[in-house]
């Protein structure tokens, strides 16, 4: 390559670019010399020798343009040279030359038709070129003429034209800022008005204008102010959500919703609501408790202000605690009627809400179907999740409230409006979000066990002390008197039980169809209403004189026969001769006549016998059915302690009246088991035996010894012992019957009682009325033998027929004189009997008890009497058949009596006289109700004279085997 440039360069050849416009294609190729050409010759031909020769070239030589061949060579020229290597080398390197050119000459004539043919095509476009300078400079030239012309003035034109659209626009832009700038005047005019869905619109409308003009620099100043103002709107919408909590109103709170909506934030909205509710329901009523404490401190010390609620609580007296409670739950009220109109609200207003909203909003800002879906379900379940929270929140306020203060020592009237409050809350709780309000149920159970306690060992020692100091006088009421006339039952006659009327039940069951939301919400509190007005006239129960008018009277005697003025009441009072039963259904009027008949009452009205005590006791368990009534999860501890109130009453009158150890020598099975167990149950439970309390006792004992109550001691002033007033007998009968009627009271009161009773403690309430109630009636025995025992003189009896002489030869005709003497003594019986009678009424049940035992005891004494005899004949046996057929004549006339109790007992003994030896061993085994006294005296004076000695003790043994399980 080296050698071509060479070449070149001794012929004097310029490059393409100095010489194409100078040289002519024939000029452009150059011959070679003669030396070139014979050196050309010279080489071999040989095409593959030529191509080795070229081959043998080193790789250097090939390797740049910038390889320096002269310095190569140089450099590689030995020390020492040699004339005749050079030569050679020079001769190679000038056969590799020539090889090199030739192959050059032969590519470049190999190549030259194209040389040529590019040549041409170069030449062709160096003259397009000129040819297209020509053109553009006369093009050049009449453009300047145009642009001088015409061009220059025109566009001048369309340049003004344009800057005064844009001047127009600007101005447009410069009057919307301004009015921008003053929207934050009709804005705060806005929020006055209280018209926040209209400031937020307004607001929202400057924003998106803000933004549009957003390139200029002031606007940047106002969209911050904008957006200030904005969170001012929240912020007093917040607040005005706030008053939501307390005063309920439809228009504020549409107005309310719908900037809410506006602002996109209807969730944001709920929330907030419900920790404003929880918040008002705290502030609510700290303020309210605030306000008691610092009006019964008396000064305005601010230390309270600094007092947790539940330590505020504390400080509530007694005498504000009531009208505290009151206001406390007026103030929860008007909360929770808040929050149930807010629902209301929703459920009535969402879907119009929806509709409004997307009528207001342009394009970007429609709120879809399913975000309004979203949003109302939210809404829904938000609202209906509150419910319980708000309620919650509330029972938790008042529980602290009502644990705050011991209501132990509580008036009755005081307490019983408390629980009356409370129960009114626990329904609203239910109607509320249908809650059973457990927390405040609780509370209160436990403030009422507390009080109850407390309040029902007051009473019990009222009981003991008027127990104590009763004289047992008659207590004169109307015949038609009801407990359903007192007002401690006035309770009873409102609520649905099976003892309401259905004519007075209609009145209040229009108004329980309304719920108090519903009754209440139009305005009105339901806590403004009192329980009962304390100041209600009761009926007069109380009759004058034991007579319930002056023409009854006078009438007392004349109608007596007549029965249409009866009440119902009074055919109450009568108990069946056989069961001791009241009856169920109405008595016939010929069964009511002989019951008139037999009563010693033709002076008195038959009116209930009670006494004040008995009222007491009566009011006392209206007053226990109040409490149980508003308050059911104590109703077994109000039962249980109603029962004890029974318990003493019928304890204390067993005691006074009723208790006597010669009860069961007679036999007579005066007391039955039942009430012997009942009375034992009542001593062991109730009744403390102990004088004074043992200091070394346990506090386990001396705990019980707390529930108990010492047994009660009869009245100085009741005098027993007269038999001019048969041995008390007007007190025996006003204490028993009073009793009875109290037990009737029970039983009509039995499904009140069962109906709020819990399942789980029925049993002892069933128990109760059982063992218990039942037993009232079995009472009057035990009471009525006293009376009977002693009103007769028995042993004198027993002494005239020692007198008599039994072993006569022939069958007398008269009668002996005891009989006549007995009978005298029933008829003195008779008669201090009708004098008892004008003092107080005697129930037929008491008579015939009375009679009954007089006569059982007559004839226990005639058998007694004949068991005495020491010789008896035959004739003598049917002296004393004689002697009791004339009694039993002559008793008949004095008494309606039938059958004549214990005739058999009589008879049997008499007639077992007559029987063999063999018989009787057989009767003896039988007839276990004779004592052994009676029948060793048959053995002896009967059978002694017919029988050898063996056989009498074998009868004796008999006997005595017979007696063995009696001892």
């Amino acid at each position: 390559m080296q050698k071509i440039k060479s070449l070149m360069t001794r012929q004097g050849l310029r490059s393409p670019q100095e010489s194409v416009n100078d040289l002519s294609p024939i000029e452009n190729f150059r011959i070679p010399t003669k030396e070139e050409l014979r050196e050309l010759h010279e080489e071999p031909t040989d095409p593959q020798a030529q191509q080795e020769i070229i081959n043998s070239i080193e790789e250097v030589y090939f390797s740049n343009d910038s390889f320096d061949i002269v310095k190569y060579e140089l450099e590689r020229l030995p020390p020492v040279l040699s004339l005749q290597e050079l030569e050679e080398y020079r001769d190679k390197l000038k056969q590799q030359q020539a090889a090199v050119s030739k192959k050059v000459a032969d590519l470049i004539l190999e190549k030259q038709p194209a040389y040529v043919e590019e040549l041409e095509r170069v030449t062709s476009l160096q003259t397009g070129l000129q040819l297209a300078a020509v053109i553009c400079t006369n093009g050049r030239r009449h453009l300047n003429i145009a642009k001088e012309g015409f061009t220059q003035t025109s566009l001048g034109l369309l340049a003004n034209q344009r800057k005064r659209q844009l001047l127009i626009g600007l101005l447009k832009s410069l009057r919307t800022i301004k009015t921008l700038q003053r929207t934050d005047v009709r804005l705060s005019e806005m929020l006055e008005e209280e018209d926040y869905p209209g400031a937020i619109q307004l607001c929202l409308e400057c924003q998106k204008a803000a933004s549009t003009f957003k390139h200029y620099s002031c606007i940047s100043e106002l969209n911050s102010k904008l957006q200030d103002t904005l969170e001012q709107i929240e912020e007093q919408l917040d607040v005005a959500l706030s008053k939501i909590c307390k005063n309920f109103d439809i228009n504020h709170y549409t107005k309310v919703q719908q900037a809410y909506r506006l602002l996109g934030k209807t969730q944001t909205a709920m929330d907030q609501l419900h920790m404003h509710f929880t918040q008002a329901i705290h502030n609510t009523v700290f303020q309210v408790v605030l306000g008691y404490v610092e009006l019964c401190a008396g000064n305005t010390d601010t230390k309270f202000q600094k007092l947790q609620y539940k330590d505020l609580c504390t400080h509530i007296t007694s005498d504000s605690y009531i009208p505290c409670l009151a206001d406390l739950c007026k103030a929860l009220w008007e909360v929770m009627l808040s929050y149930y109109r807010t629902m209301q609200w929703h459920e009535n207003h969402d879907p119009d809400e929806a509709a409004v909203v997307s009528s207001v909003s342009d394009g970007n800002n429609v709120i879809g179907t399913e975000e309004n879906s979203f949003d109302r379900n939210y809404v829904k379940k938000k609202l209906e999740h509150g419910l319980s929270r708000i309620w919650q929140d509330v029972q938790l306020k008042v529980k602290t409230y009502l644990l705050g203060t011991d209501l132990s020592n509580f008036k009755y009237d005081d307490f019983i409006f408390v629980l009356d409050v409370i129960s009114r809350l626990m329904q609203v709780g239910e109607e509320f979000c249908g809650s059973k309000s457990e927390v405040l149920q609780e509370s209160i159970r436990k403030q009422s066990v507390n009080y109850f306690k407390t309040y029902h060992r007051t009473r019990l020692e009222e009981l003991r002390m008027f127990l104590e100091n009763e004289t047992w006088e008659l207590c004169p009421v109307k015949s038609s008197f009801s407990i359903l006339q007192l007002h401690e039952f006035k309770f009873l006659e409102q609520s649905r039980s099976p003892s309401v009327s259905p004519s007075k039940q209609p009145a209040s069951a229009a108004a329980s169809a309304l719920t108090l939301f519903e009754q209440y919400c139009a305005g009105g509190n339901p806590f403004e209403i009192q329980a009962d007005s304390k100041d209600d006239e009761t009926e007069d129960v109380l009759a004058s004189n034991g007579y319930e008018s002056d023409e009854q009277e006078k009438s007392a005697y004349q109608e007596y026969d007549s029965d249409s003025d009866v009440p119902e009441e009074l055919k109450r009072d009568y108990v069946d001769e056989q069961t001791g039963d009241a009856p169920i259904k109405s008595v016939s009027r010929e069964t009511l006549r002989s019951r008139k008949r037999s009563d010693y009452n033709l002076n008195k009205v038959n009116a209930p016998i009670l006494t004040n005590t008995t009222l007491n006791v009566i009011r006392l368990v209206g007053k226990y059915m109040q409490m149980m009534n508003i308050l059911k999860p104590i109703a077994f501890d109000v039962i249980h302690f109603m029962s004890q109130l029974f318990d003493y009453y019928l304890y204390a009158v067993y005691t006074f009246f009723g208790r006597n150890d010669m009860f069961e020598s007679t036999g007579l099975g005066l007391s039955s088991s039942r009430l012997r167990t009942t009375l034992n149950r009542i001593q062991e439970s109730l009744i403390d035996l102990e004088v004074s309390a043992d200091p070394s006792g346990t506090l386990t004992a001396a705990e019980e010894r707390k529930e108990k109550v010492p047994s009660p001691h009869l009245s100085h002033l009741v005098v027993l012992t007269s038999g001019n007033s048969l041995y008390g007998l007007a007190e025996r009968v006003v204490a028993t019957e009073s009793l009875v009627f109290l037990a009737e009271q029970f039983e009509f009161l039995q499904p009140h009682l069962d109906a709020v009773m819990p399942a789980a403690k029925k049993p002892f309430l069933q128990q109760f009325y059982s063992q218990t109630v039942s037993t009232a009636s079995e009472l009057r025995k035990p009471v009525y033998w006293i009376v009977a025992a002693k009103a007769i003189d028995y042993e004198q009896m027993l002494l005239l027929m020692a007198n008599v002489k039994w072993d006569v030869k022939e069958i007398m005709s008269q009668h002996n004189v005891y009989v006549d003497a007995l009978l005298k003594e029933f008829e003195e019986f008779n008669r201090r009997l009708n004098d008892v009678s004008k003092r107080v009424r005697i129930p037929l049940p008491v008579s015939n008890i009375l009679w009954e035992h007089c006569i059982r005891l007559a004839n226990r004494t005639l058998v007694e009497g004949y068991a005495n005899v020491k010789k008896c004949s035959n004739e003598g046996r049917a002296l004393m058949q004689l002697d009791f057929q004339q009694f039993l004549m002559k008793l008949e006339k004095l008494t309606d009596i039938r059958p004549i109790p214990d005739k058999e007992f009589v008879e049997t003994y008499i007639k077992a006289y007559y029987l063999t030896e063999n018989d009787m061993e057989t009767w003896i085994k039988e007839h276990r109700e004779y004592s052994a006294k009676q029948l060793t005296n048959l053995v002896n004076i009967c059978l002694g004279t017919y029988i050898n000695k063996k056989a009498r003790q074998k009868l004796l043994a008999t006997i005595d085997d017979t007696d063995r399980p009696k001892r």
